[in-house]
């Protein structure tokens, strides 16, 4: 168990019980005590109380009145009941109002045990039993939500029944693709489904929980709900914003983003990519010295999608088909990496954004494209790579990205992302995060600059982001870093 609480008024009958308690073999993370009824209150109403140990006769309140007030709260401890008077009508009195055992002073220390391993036991019982009640809460919660597999009736009756463990106040449903790094929002984090990580989320913390948990990552956030009835709705409005949310690299707000409409013309010409002899274009130039050609086949089906001339759904079962076909096609050429990456490539919601995964897809494509024999025609990247390298250590404390690097030294964007990994050693955003966080270990060291003002001077506007990413890479944080140091 986690937490005991001894309420007796005379110190060395506490201490005693307590020592007691430290003997019996039965672990106890926090063993709390008071002196009477009052105080115990007090301390049950600020924190969770596994086990309660309480004499009958105190002053202030007695141990029965206590009992009894503790019966009104929510959250309420095992009580166990000690009195130095050998009277059946207290025993009648406090074991009609719930106590678990009832014990006689001097209380011997192999009695003591006996009751903790018991009621440890029934402790073990309960945690088990609502470990199993969550899940499948969460399980009935889930279906209810995706709307699978439910007849009315079946709905209505777990409506009512999950009804009272669910939020009163207003709440969004939110989907992202990682786990929140805090649980600091009282939400209700769902299993993942094909669009991602799923939570449930008050209202009012919403707008916290994307800046402070969320900041740069693309959310698809429902509208406002209230009630148990109206989840389907909330979770359909997510989904929805979690898609137009990775296709445009933002977190989507229902309510305030919305698709652009597409005409049915251009609709139709996306959906000629989806052909079996456009596939086999797409796939077959891999294989050729057409460098660019493939670069450009393949930026013209990501583009249908960030057009809305295709949808998610569609987009993503053309991807999985060609990815299939790959191993298939250049089966010699196959590696068990090419392998792993593949499956990664046949998750798009594992991703942040459309943007993340073209990268990532074109880079090993081009990488598959060199391993086959292909190799860029154009001798002055090694060349074009070290004015980028320069470019980003004279411009890091802007607003830098990798269009407009390779923009800069005029490259093919998914040609430079490449390139700069295979030159570098490292991808772009982590060669520029390097870069900064060196830079701001040396202000923090030799200046006496505000921690907010050194995360503006090495390029980060969020100085709560620029702290994450300083601690993820350091071990510390900036401030102890800069106490280290000094």
């Amino acid at each position: 168990m986690k937490t005991l609480l001894i309420v007796e008024d005379e110190k060395m009958i506490r201490q005693g019980i307590k020592a007691m308690v430290q003997r019996s073999g039965v672990p106890v993370e926090m063993i709390f005590d008071c002196s009477n009824g009052v105080d115990a209150l007090n301390l049950l109403s600020e924190r969770h109380i596994d086990v309660m140990f309480t004499d009958i006769r105190m002053q202030k309140m007695d141990g029965i009145e206590l009992v009894r007030r503790v019966n009104e709260m929510e959250d309420k401890p095992l009580i166990v009941a000690i009195s130095g008077y050998d009277d059946f009508t207290y025993a009648v009195e406090m074991l009609r109002n719930g106590v678990k055992e009832y014990l006689l002073k001097p209380v011997e220390r192999e009695k003591i045990t006996e009751v903790l391993k018991k009621l440890n036991d029934e402790l073990e019982q309960i945690k088990h039993e609502d470990t199993k009640e969550k899940e499948l809460s969460l399980r009935y919660l889930k279906e209810l939500i995706e709307n699978k597999s439910m007849d009315e009736a079946q709905r209505d009756l777990v409506i009512s029944k999950y009804e009272p463990y669910f939020p009163e106040e207003e709440y969004q449903v939110c989907i992202y693709n990682e786990e929140p790094i805090s649980e600091s929002y009282e939400g209700i984090l769902l299993p993942e489904d094909e669009n991602g990580s799923v939570i449930i989320l008050k209202a009012k913390y919403v707008n916290a929980f994307i800046k402070n948990e969320m900041y740069e990552k693309c959310v698809g956030v429902g509208g406002i709900h209230k009630g148990l009835s109206e989840i389907s709705d909330a979770y359909r409005e997510a989904s929805s914003m979690r898609k137009l949310a990775f296709i445009m690299g933002k977190t989507c707000i229902y309510g305030s983003d919305e698709k652009a409409s597409v005409n049915d013309n251009l609709k139709e010409k996306g959906r000629e990519l989806l052909s079996d002899s456009e596939r086999t274009k797409r796939l077959q130039v891999i294989g050729t010295d057409k460098t660019e050609d493939a670069i450009n086949i393949w930026k013209k089906f990501f583009k249908a999608l960030e057009n809305g001339q295709l949808e998610m759904n569609e987009f993503s079962d053309e991807i999985n088909k060609s990815l299939a076909q790959i191993p298939d096609i250049y089966r010699e050429h196959i590696t068990d990496n090419d392998a792993v990456m593949i499956e990664k490539l046949s998750s798009l919601h594992s991703f942040e954004s459309l943007s993340e995964y073209r990268n990532n897809f074109m880079d090993w494509l081009l990488d598959l494209s060199t391993r086959l024999g292909n190799r860029s025609d154009d001798s002055n990247i090694r060349q074009k790579i070290a004015s980028a390298q320069e470019y980003i250590k004279e411009n890091y404390r802007s607003d830098l990205n990798m269009a407009v690097v390779s923009n800069y030294v005029s490259m093919n964007y998914s040609l430079f992302s490449y390139s700069f990994k295979q030159y570098t050693g490292s991808n772009f955003v982590n060669y520029l995060k390097e870069i900064r966080i060196e830079k701001a270990k040396e202000l923090l060291a030799n200046t006496d600059y505000k921690i907010v003002e050194i995360s503006r001077m090495v390029g980060y506007d969020n100085e709560k982001h620029f702290m994450k990413i300083f601690k993820s890479m350091c071990a510390v944080s900036p401030g102890e870093y800069r106490k280290n140091m000094r």
